[in-house]
């Protein structure tokens, strides 16, 4: 078993429970490592027998296009996108992270990580 990652993919969204940040919306990132048997495409070096990273990010940017109130509700979906777009991918982790949160301080984000299958 291998961990593919993506780290870093970063988006402009509106997520959060308050309206302004429904309404202006903030900058995010999203880390998503991935368990998945690597051993045909080690021996192949055919994409076609791997887990493509582009596929991936876009299952992603979908998910960060609808808006969700809770970072924990919006990686939840997130995973559970990524575990049924791909049948090769048996576990899943989700980090998704808010810059700049508004809480009344300086800080650098607040995030979610989540994990589903056996990741």
């Amino acid at each position: 078993m291998s961990v593919i990652r993506i780290n870093g993919m970063s988006f402009y969204a509106h997520h959060g429970c308050f309206d302004t940040e429904q309404t202006i919306g903030t900058r995010f990132l999203v880390d998503v490592a991935m368990q998945v048997d690597t051993k045909q495409a080690e021996l192949s070096d055919d994409l076609n027998d791997t887990v493509n990273y582009a596929d991936v990010y876009q299952v992603v940017k979908q998910e960060m296009e609808k808006p969700s109130h809770l970072l924990e509700h919006l990686a939840r979906r997130i995973a559970s996108a990524i575990i049924v777009a791909f049948v090769s991918i048996q576990g899943v982790e989700v980090k998704v992270s808010k810059l700049n949160p508004p809480l009344g301080g300086k800080m650098e984000s607040v995030s979610v990580e989540i994990n589903q299958g056996i990741c």
